[in-house]
């Protein structure tokens, strides 16, 4: 569907300031800025043309010079590129600056000034401009915040009536469910059977351990403390109202059984792996109410679980780097991951934006590279980006981790079986990396350490290459021609071999990016040439390329590690058809590369396929399906990307592994797919088919500015992975007729909803303090003058106004379908009477 015409005004005040001696600036301001979208679909293009306008509201006018505005955007331009009234400057990334042209003469009292602006498509309420604020000529160190208010225009709900028809029908075709008839946890179990009776646990239950099961007795024991308040009696006997945790040879170490009798339950497993996931089934079956009630008793129904999973790499990646998230949040991510068996947190906490964590002996990673704010050099912090603003302590764009929160990390994720795997994103996306080696150099200059100060430098200080990455950076990419490359990166490699040492806690591998890395990177680099010249291995500048991943490799090799990317590491760049293209690498096919593929976009549709044929770990990672910072859907409320299409929960239950072709049946946009779209595409072969080692759903954090943003694109879309990645393959995957196919996924998806309906979302409310999961919101048609209304999760409730006031948990509740009146106004509650966004009814 062609998004319509969107209207979008944000006003922004200038605070009452002092500005020093200048006589030319007055001592108070009163400034508006007003971000009106014009056209979000400018002359039929993927671009938005928007009008800057600014105004004086003062009494006085507003100066000719000796000033500059700043902001965050989606890259600007000024459509008349001639003017000399404003000056609109890209800095770096996303970053601008609005100075006065020679031409501006100031702005009198109650005038103002128009500026037309084309941006890329602006389609939510998380992508318009943000983050203003001005600087004064005479006193560059200080800025002042301006606060910005985004006001919609009448034909965004166009939009919005579509998309609630869309989610009105598609909510229909969700069957109703006996309850009696689910699975009795999540992620689905191989197999279980109910039994007669019930196991009542109380303050009587004791656990009844064998030794080599001690941490999970311990930990089972804790758990059971958080809802009765008292820590159960770890023993060896007992015959009644015990929880025996034994040891049984299975199929494989993270399989268990788990028996519910009335007198006793029976976790058994091979290794403690085994019996912790036997520990969360367990979990998984107390009623969702004992988190907050804290009961004195429940019941359990008797039932024998015999379960495994399906993929032994079942992960979550975190990005704490773009904006920061505290260790408490990360530990509560950790408690909540272990209850839906996700067994890999994969932790990225550096990139362009910021470096998160402490590496001794290297203190200006994080003194420079883990703050950002106002700065005119970068020495002390970097420049603010997605909005952050001015200040430099604002909790989500400055922050990290130290090594003792980081060690504290790695125990908790241990003893909750999960592996934690650090990403170093290199040698793209290194710019906090690469200014904060920067700052020591200068330090170590100043101070004559010549030599010292050039051990960790990250570039070539006297390159001339011009290039851009995707998000607008120029300076962003390590040179792999520097031999003090290799020293930063042993450094950082042994750093964090010592850190998951003092933790006690496993290390296998260590990531290094390989995202994004532009074209025009190193090409006017004296020391790349001066390689090339005299290493035969290194051939060309896109030679650089083998050439650092072959030194990464080496260093993670002599200390028994493997590496991880991101696709690029098993990707070269060559030239087809006139055109640079990255094609599959053979050369790193047999050194246990572990590959995230997450470009299944736009011709690469089968990438993730080719590498797994060719060799390559893969982990499947798939924007389209795994990216959870996408926006549920098109709504201008809901927060997110979009760039790689929408996801709900619905995306990774549908997922299928071994032939994600079959379920894809939108392009990112939304629009269907041909019928035979993927017929020339590359299928997985059998040997391929042994490489796909696992899936992971990313939650990339440049819109994440609060804990709350976090868990509400967390849940309940990350159900999905829990379910695909644990659970056996489904029938609906395998059947090769469309329409039994079609027919089975929907009794399956059905029975999904009504879990994550019933248990998972009431659960969520309280389990280790709640979390801030999405409410969907309601969908609806007006028919016949009346308005049908449906939710997608049951034990919602749907509340209306009819004044034009938003509803609250007083409001009138919905139950069958009422008349249509104007300004009418619907929402979804839960039982703690927190609501969805609320929908305009038309």
């Amino acid at each position: 569907m062609k998004n319509p015409y969107i209207l979008l005004i944000v006003l922004m005040y200038l605070n009452t300031a002092t500005y020093g001696q200048n006589k030319n600036l007055q001592s108070s301001k009163s400034l508006s800025l007003t971000w009106e979208i014009i056209d979000s679909g400018y002359k039929n293009s993927a671009k938005t043309l928007s009008e800057l306008t600014l105004e004086n509201t003062s009494d006085k006018n507003f100066p000719s010079a000796g000033w500059d505005i700043y902001f965050n955007s989606a890259h600007p331009y000024e459509l008349n590129q001639d003017t000399l009234n404003l000056k609109l400057t890209h800095i770096n990334g996303s970053f601008f600056k609005l100075s006065p042209g020679q031409s501006f003469e100031g702005i009198a009292a109650g005038e103002a000034l128009k500026i037309p602006l084309l941006t890329r498509a602006l389609k939510n309420s998380t992508d318009y401009p943000k983050g203003f604020y001005i600087v004064y000529n005479n006193n560059s160190s200080k800025s002042v915040p301006l606060n910005v208010t985004n006001k919609l225009s009448v034909d965004y709900h166009v939009q919005e009536r579509e998309l609630a028809r869309q989610i009105y029908e598609q909510n229909q075709k969700v069957e109703n469910t006996n309850l009696k008839s689910l699975s009795p946890i999540l992620p689905t179990p191989i197999n279980f059977a109910y039994f007669k009776g019930n196991f009542r646990m109380d303050h009587d239950v004791k656990i009844n351990n064998a030794s080599d099961f001690k941490n999970e007795a311990d930990y089972l024991a804790k758990e059971l403390e958080k809802i009765s308040g008292i820590r159960p009696q770890i023993a060896t006997t007992g015959q009644k109202s015990i929880i025996v945790l034994q040891k049984k040879e299975l199929v494989n170490e993270e399989a268990y059984e788990l028996n519910v009798s009335p007198t006793k339950i029976t976790i058994s497993a091979a290794t403690g792996t085994g019996i912790f996931y036997g520990i969360q089934s367990l979990k998984n079956m107390f009623p969702p109410e004992v988190w907050n009630t804290k009961p004195s008793s429940f019941l359990i129904p008797a039932i024998c679980i015999k379960d495994a999973p399906r993929f032994a790499h079942r992960a979550f990646m975190m990005d704490i780097a773009r904006n920061f998230l505290p260790k408490e949040q990360i530990l509560k991510t950790l408690d909540v991951l272990s209850l839906y068996k996700i067994n890999v947190f994969h932790l990225h906490f550096t990139d362009d934006e910021g470096w998160r964590i402490e590496i001794k002996g290297l203190p200006e990673l994080t003194e420079v590279g883990a703050k950002r704010g106002h700065t005119i050099d970068e020495l002390d912090h970097l420049i603010p980006a997605y909005g952050s603003g001015p200040e430099v302590n604002n909790s989500s764009e400055s922050g990290y981790l130290s090594r003792a929160d980081f060690i504290e990390i790695l125990k908790y994720a241990t003893q909750r079986h999960i592996a934690v795997i650090p990403e170093y994103e290199t040698p793209g996306h290194a710019r906090a990396a690469i200014k904060s080696m920067d700052a020591r150099y200068h330090r170590l200059m100043k101070e004559g350490e010549e030599v010292e100060a050039k051990k960790f430098l990250l570039r070539d200080i006297n390159d001339q290459s011009k290039y851009e990455s995707v998000q607008g950076f120029k300076d962003n990419v390590i040179n792999p021609a520097l031999p003090s490359v290799y020293n930063f990166i042993e450094k950082i490699i042994d750093e964090t071999v010592t850190m998951y040492k003092e933790a006690n806690a496993p290390l296998k591998t260590i990531h290094f990016g390989g995202d994004e890395v532009p074209t025009g990177v190193w090409e006017k680099s004296s020391v790349a040439k001066d390689l090339i010249k005299t290493n035969k291995e290194v051939d060309s500048i896109n030679g650089l390329w083998f050439y650092y991943f072959s030194k990464v490799n080496q260093l993670l090799k002599s200390r028994n590690l493997y590496l991880s990317g991101w696709e690029e590491i098993g990707l070269r760049k060559t030239e087809i058809n006139g055109k640079k293209q990255l094609v599959v690498d053979s050369r790193f096919a047999t050194e246990n590369f572990h590959t995230d593929v997450w470009n299944n976009l736009s011709g690469n549709e089968d990438l993730a396929y080719k590498l797994a044929n060719e060799g390559y770990k893969v982990i499947l990672t798939n924007v389209t399906n795994m990216y959870l910072d996408l926006a549920y859907n098109k709504s201008y409320s809901e927060i997110g990307q979009y760039w790689g299409g929408y996801v709900d929960v619905d995306k990774p239950f549908s997922f299928i592994p071994y032939n994600y072709y079959k379920n894809q049946k939108e392009n990112k946009f939304g629009e269907p797919l041909p019928l035979n779209f993927y017929d020339d595409k590359v299928k997985l072969t059998d040997a391929g088919k042994k490489n796909i080692i696992g899936l992971q759903a990313p939650l990339w954090s440049e819109i994440i500015t609060s804990k709350q943003r976090f868990e509400y694109l967390l849940f309940p879309k990350i159900l999905g992975l829990a379910e695909r990645s644990w659970a056996a393959d489904p029938d609906w995957a395998t059947e090769v007729d469309a329409v039994k196919s079609e027919q089975l996924y929907q009794k399956a998806w059905s029975n999904f909803v009504a879990i994550i309906g019933h248990r998972e979302l009431p659960k969520l409310d309280y389990y280790v303090g709640g979390f801030n999961y999405r409410i969907p919101t309601p969908g609806y048609i007006v028919e016949n003058n009346l308005v049908k209304a449906n939710i997608l999760y049951p034990n919602l409730i749907l509340k209306y106004t009819v004044d034009g006031s938003e509803p609250n948990v007083d409001s009138a509740l919905y139950t069958s379908p009422i008349p249509f009146v104007p300004n009418m106004k619907l929402s979804a509650f839960n039982k703690k009477g927190r609501r969805s966004n609320v929908i305009n009814v038309e």
